[in-house]
């Protein structure tokens, strides 16, 4: 089993490096458990990647559906990520619900079907990002659900517009087509690539939803118990990488440098009051 979480360690350092930083904060017993979540996110965030077409991703979902309940056991044994994760879902009680909820968000990152309200795009990011934070702090022995949601939500709209030029190559909007539509803007013109005022005003928009999150979070954070912080760390990215999309080009949008990105969890870590800033 060591050697299972030993793989997802390495997995998360490779693909989510914001998180394998912050899991080096966290208690040395709990660390595994942590690795296992968070290479479990990967896994199912990268599905399209992995599977190329909807059905074959479908039946990857589905298979990770049957491992959280239980029903692919003696398969899941040869699946390193899912052992660490049955191991950890045994060993902390977290409950299975949560995570076939973050699966089931992610069936849409399967089809090119938009995203059509805010309320739509804020349900994804919560059943996926703010489950991970909220899961995480059960792992580190605590329940800060109040503080992941707003925090999940900060995070996981900032993640998409980081990747934004790569979601409208491929045809993919998470941008909400009711802002599109208040600002004007076509979806053929997202996937030829051209930016426009409209376009600017829409992501715009988005940002101020992600800073006003992050306000919520700073709030809810000002109560949560200290030994949640690992599992917030990589809130503290969210403000400055919001600063520089809103001075960069939405197809080539400014990003944190790796260490930097480093140096801010550090510092978060050092001064939780930080995290939410």
């Amino acid at each position: 089993m060591q050697d299972a979480f030993a793989y997802c360690a390495e997995l998360v350092r490779t693909a989510d490096r914001d998180r394998y930083l912050a899991t080096l904060f966290a208690p040395a017993p709990h660390r595994d458990a942590l690795f296992a979540l968070y290479a479990f996110a990967v896994e199912i965030a990268r599905v399209r990647e992995v599977a190329h077409e909807a059905l074959p991703g479908e039946i990857r979902l589905q298979w990770w559906s049957e491992v959280v309940a239980r029903e692919r056991s003696g398969e899941a044994a040869g699946n390193p990520v899912a052992g660490a994760l049955l191991g950890t879902l045994e060993r902390y009680g977290l409950p299975p619900e949560k995570l076939v909820d973050l699966i089931e968000a992610h069936r849409f990152d399967l089809y090119d079907e938009p995203m059509a309200t805010i309320a739509e795009l804020e349900t994804y990011v919560a059943q996926t990002s703010s489950a991970v934070i909220a899961l995480a702090a059960q792992i580190l022995g605590t329940n800060a659900d109040t503080a992941a949601e707003p925090a999940g939500i900060a995070c996981g709209l900032t993640a998409l517009m980081r990747i934004f030029p790569v979601h409208a190559a491929r045809r993919q909007l998470y941008l909400p087509a009711e802002i599109l539509e208040r600002h004007g803007v076509r979806a053929d013109g997202i996937f030829a690539g051209q930016s426009s005022d409209g376009l600017k005003a829409a992501l715009a928009e988005l940002r101020d939803l992600a800073r006003q999150k992050l306000a919520l979070a700073r709030d809810s954070l000002a109560t949560a118990p200290d030994a949640a912080v690992p599992a917030f760390l990589p809130v503290a990215l969210v403000r400055l990488s919001l600063d520089r999309f809103e001075r960069s080009d939405p197809f080539r949008p400014g990003d944190i440098s790796p260490w930097r990105r480093q140096w801010l969890i550090w510092r978060a870590a050092r001064n939780p009051a930080r995290i939410a800033r």
